[in-house]
């Protein structure tokens, strides 16, 4: 792995996160983030069309004059979406149900028009395509991590409702306390932004120890002046 790939998963899943760095996509990941399984199914497709889409802009960035590459941009992000929103309509239909608008809705995701912007069109195919699969996990991994702290609160319950992914019959809830007072607030939208602001408050605190450990030793190393 060349260190240009390695720079390019670290932003993705970390040091810009699309989700917690640069707070884009709020509304798909605040709305669909309601359980896990949820949050498993729109994090899915929107790496599918964030790989795609790169893909597709950067193999056609050079044919494209400036004054009409957003407009083109744009019906390349519908067609990966279309392909995705048939895709899971056939495959995982009660899952297309769920999600409902918010899946045509990844064509208006930040995330998405902003890498096609500021890195596939500026980049070769397979770093473009290394790009949206990085910014789509992280996206995603987000949107699981908001989506599993909801459920948690709101119902007590991880991985409620499997089977509108994998299929009729299959059933891995995970009942992890039992309450007759569950924490309501979590399925609502408020509810969405405390548990969205926990994350990001929990990122900003690992940074800044990540950070002291890494001024620690540099600080120790000095030599003390007489």
């Amino acid at each position: 792995m060349t260190p240009e790939t390695r720079k390019t998963l670290a932003n993705g899943l970390w040091h810009n996160n699309p989700a917690l760095v640069q707070i884009l996509g709020l509304c798909p990941l605040l709305a669909t983030s309601t359980d896990t399984i949820n949050a498993l199914g729109l994090g899915m497709a929107t790496i599918f069309v964030l790989t795609l889409s790169n893909t597709l802009v950067a193999a056609t960035r050079r044919w494209l004059r400036p004054e009409i590459r957003i407009p083109v941009f744009v019906l390349l992000i519908a067609g990966a979406v279309t392909v995705v929103e048939i895709l899971i309509q056939a495959l995982a239909y009660p899952l297309y149900q769920s999600l409902g608008i918010y899946l045509a809705l990844i064509v208006t995701n930040c995330v998405i028009i902003a890498r096609a912007e500021a890195y596939a069109a500026k980049n070769a195919v397979l770093p473009a395509a290394i790009d949206g699969a990085a910014m789509g996990t992280g996206f995603a991994l987000v949107l699981i991590a908001l989506g599993a702290m909801r459920e948690i609160l709101a119902n007590g319950t991880l991985l409620a409702g499997a089977d509108r992914i994998f299929g009729h019959g299959i059933n891995w809830t995970i009942q992890l306390y039992h309450s007759d007072n569950h924490i309501i607030l979590a399925a609502l939208p408020p509810g969405a932004f405390l548990c969205y602001g926990l994350l990001i408050a929990a990122k900003n605190l690992i940074n800044a120890r990540l950070q002291k450990r890494r001024t620690a030793p540099a600080a120790s190393a000095d030599p003390v002046q007489s």
